[in-house]
């Protein structure tokens, strides 16, 4: 039997040969995972034994990550905004940079006023939580073409106790009525069928279709666009995700749409993400 420094070092090892990922939390993480234990018991006592069922758990859990599974996955949970969200391989995982959406809805819509906002795609249900539960009085629509994904939104909103929130399994805006949004926020597939990011890294384990829509990746952004002008109230909102190449092709799309005073927000390592428009 071994102590747990001495597994968290040789597990840090050989979590190191994988791409982008953080060797020693990972390690600690998959080791609390296994014990129950928290990460401040862990470094408090790292001549703490570990007992052979809690091993094999270990063990099991960590060649699931070095098969390139992403961690949120193993451990079904992964933090956005504020939250501590569940996943399931059924969702994307919530990633920082859908955070810019978050703000710019909280900059740019009314506090006061109970505001009602379409969340579209909205997988582990993350955007709409995180607005939710920063602005309680706000309605807030979620919707997703996948049921499993809208079941573990609808799981999510239960666990953190936001109930104002409603689930719509639809395509995009297809069955919202019109002149009714002051908002629309969308995190889409916007990633190019051909790239061949797709094959790599944590994508090869997120759902395909919450990541691309195939073509040049950007028919969701072009479906939502088109339909924005008709579900949002005069002066309402559109804001979109998209990669960090994509910025004037959407800012095309979205005049085109005839939405209007258009601009381009840039996330926090300078790169072009997301871009809004108003009707």
């Amino acid at each position: 039997m071994s102590r747990t420094d001495d597994i968290l070092r040789q597990a840090a090892s050989v979590l190191a040969t994988l791409p982008e990922s953080n060797p020693r939390l990972e390690a600690e993480l998959l080791l609390t995972a296994a014990t129950g234990w928290t990460r401040t018991a862990l470094l408090a006592w790292p001549e703490r034994i570990l007992d052979p069922a809690a091993a094999e758990r270990f063990a099991a859990l960590l060649a699931r990550r070095l098969t390139g599974e992403p961690i949120a996955y193993i451990l079904g949970r992964q933090t956005f905004w504020t939250l501590e969200l569940r996943v399931t391989p059924d969702t994307l995982i919530p990633r920082p940079e859908t955070e810019l959406l978050i703000e710019i809805a909280l900059d740019r819509l009314a506090a006061q006023r109970p505001v009602q906002v379409a969340d579209l795609g909205t997988g582990s249900g993350a955007i709409a939580a995180a607005l939710a539960s920063e602005r309680p009085d706000w309605r807030l629509i979620a919707t997703d073409r996948s049921a499993q994904a809208l079941a573990v939104a609808r799981d999510n909103f239960r666990l953190l106790g936001l109930e104002q929130i409603r689930c719509l399994q639809m395509d995009w805006l297809r069955a919202l009525a019109s002149d009714t949004l002051d908002a629309i926020l969308s995190n889409p597939p916007y990633i190019a069928e051909q790239d061949p990011h797709l094959g790599r890294g944590d994508l090869r384990f997120e759902p395909r279709l919450a990541l691309t829509p195939g073509g040049d990746g950007l028919d969701a952004i072009r479906a939502i666009a088109a339909d924005a002008g008709r579900c949002l109230h005069p002066g309402g909102l559109l804001a979109v995700e998209h990669g960090f190449d994509q910025a004037e092709r959407v800012r095309r799309i979205l005049a085109q749409s005839g939405l209007q005073a258009i601009e381009t927000h840039r996330d926090l390592a300078g790169l072009e993400r997301v871009t809004l428009g108003y009707r």
